[in-house]
């Protein structure tokens, strides 16, 4: 169990700082929502996370299989994000109204962020791949015994969340630093980050099916 334990934590550290659109997200919620509307979002995230693991538990290979002859899973997560980028990078923000946002604190709605969270999380497809990657690399070494995998996994989860904690707290003490000028700018490459991740989810979507199973990129892996 204490092996378990100690092979999840780093786990859940280096995955924290894995780059993706949700990575920048919490940053930028952090930075101009401040740090609670930055945990609702992360709460969400996690609990994708924590839906896809079990989707991934009790699937495995079969829903590998499924994926890599669905392309069109790809396509549609990748149009959400692709999507969610442009209105990012297109919205029009007036310096005046982000500093009266920054100097009073706003009421921030936190089942928005929160689900907010979730659903960014939830339609990136390689999500669930990852996962189903980790399950399968991991899996033989837990013996399949379900107790070992929820102490392996929720370890891996706390150790994920407490280190998204740390990055809020970072990310929030750079407030003062930051010129509306410069938020303005964040939230326009936050918008390209997205709209690169969606276009390159939608590209995996009609790639040769040769080139997009999953199984075989696991395999590879191990």
């Amino acid at each position: 169990m204490l092996e378990d334990i100690q092979a999840a934590i780093p786990l859940g550290f280096f995955l924290s700082f894995m780059i993706g659109p949700v990575f920048f997200v919490l940053l930028e919620t952090s930075i101009v929502k401040g740090f609670r509307a930055a945990v609702a979002f992360d709460l969400g995230v996690i609990v994708a996370d924590v839906f896809f693991i079990f989707l991934a538990y009790f699937s495995s290979y079969q829903l590998l299989e499924n994926i890599s002859n669905q392309p069109g899973l790809y396509i549609f997560g990748g149009t959400l994000l692709t999507v969610y980028g442009v209105v990012i990078f297109s919205k029009k923000t007036k310096k005046a109204d982000l500093e009266t946002n920054l100097k009073t604190p706003i009421k921030n709605n936190y089942f928005q962020l929160f689900m907010k969270g979730f659903f960014l999380n939830f339609i990136n497809i390689g999500v669930l791949v990852f996962w189903l990657g980790i399950i399968i690399v991991v899996g033989p070494n837990l013996d399949g015994d379900v107790n070992r995998f929820l102490i392996f996994f929720s370890t891996l989860i706390l150790a994920y969340f407490f280190t998204d904690l740390i990055k809020i707290l970072l990310a929030k003490r750079l407030k003062s630093y930051l010129t509306t000028g410069l938020i303005l700018n964040i939230k326009k490459v936050l918008g390209i980050l997205l709209l690169i991740c969606g276009i390159t989810l939608i590209t995996k979507g009609f790639l040769p099916k040769d080139k997009l199973n999953p199984t075989q990129i696991i395999e590879d892996i191990r």
